[in-house]
C-alpha cells in the first residue's frame, strides 16, 4: 500500500482488485470478496479464526463485529445468532462486507460504515467481537475497550485477539482496569483471546 496508508484508513487508494477466497471456518465453507487495502485479503487470518472459535454465542445473541473488515467474524457469527451488526471506518471494507453479505445469502446481518461504534450509537449487544488494529495505536484499542462498556448489555461481554507480543499484556491489563475482570480464553499460534465481562 502506498506511503502510510493502512487497512484502517476510511478510503483506501490501492487498487481495488477484487477477487474471491475461499475458506474452511468451523467446519463450514464459506466465500468471501477481498481486496488489496483491507486485513489480511489473501486468507482468513490466524487470529480471526482463534478468536472464532472461542466466542461462547446463543442464539438469541446480538452480535457486533466491530473493525469488521470484509466480514468474516460477522458473517460466520450470523449463522448461530439471531442479529449481527459489522461496522468499519474503511468504505472498501464495509463495501465487500455488504458483498459477502449476499454473497452468503444472509438476511441477519447489518453492515454500517463508521469510526468504531458511531454508526451504532444507541444500540446494545451480548458480545462485542473485535481483532482489533494493532497498528492504529494505542489509543484506538483504548477506546475500542473504554466505549465497549456503554454498548454491552449486562452480562454481555466483550471478545478481543491479539498477538502475545505486539500488545497482548497491555490489552488484556487494559480490560481488566475498564470491566474489572478479565480472562484468556484461547491462546495459540503466538495470540490470545481475551474476553471481559459486563458485570
Amino acid at each position: 500500500m502506498a506511503g502510510t496508508e493502512h487497512y484502517f484508513t476510511k478510503s483506501p487508494s490501492s487498487k481495488h482488485d477484487v477477487r474471491v477466497i475461499t475458506a474452511l471456518v468451523n467446519g463450514m465453507d464459506y466465500k468471501f470478496a477481498t481486496a488489496s487495502g483491507v486485513f489480511s485479503k489473501d486468507r482468513v487470518d490466524r487470529g480471526t479464526l482463534l478468536l472464532i472459535g472461542s466466542v461462547l454465542a446463543s442464539k438469541d445473541d446480538k452480535i457486533l463485529d466491530l473493525g469488521c473488515g470484509y466480514g468474516v467474524i460477522g458473517i460466520v457469527f450470523s449463522k448461530y445468532v439471531n442479529k449481527v451488526f459489522m461496522t468499519d471506518i474503511n468504505e472498501r471494507a464495509v463495501e465487500l462486507a455488504k458483498m459477502n453479505v449476499e454473497i452468503n445469502k444472509l438476511t441477519n446481518v447489518e453492515v454500517f460504515q463508521g469510526d468504531l461504534y458511531e454508526s451504532v450509537r444507541g444500540e446494545k449487544f451480548d458480545k462485542i467481537v473485535c481483532n482489533p488494529p494493532i497498528r492504529a495505536g494505542k489509543l484506538v484499542i483504548n477506546k475500542i475497550i473504554e466505549d465497549a462498556a456503554e454498548h454491552l448489555e449486562v452480562g454481555g461481554s466483550l471478545y478481543l485477539v491479539a498477538r502475545t507480543k505486539q500488545g497482548g499484556k497491555s490489552i488484556a491489563k487494559k480490560m481488566k482496569e475498564v470491566f474489572g475482570n478479565q480472562e484468556y480464553v484461547k491462546k495459540g499460534g503466538g495470540y490470545r483471546v481475551m474476553v471481559s465481562r459486563k458485570e
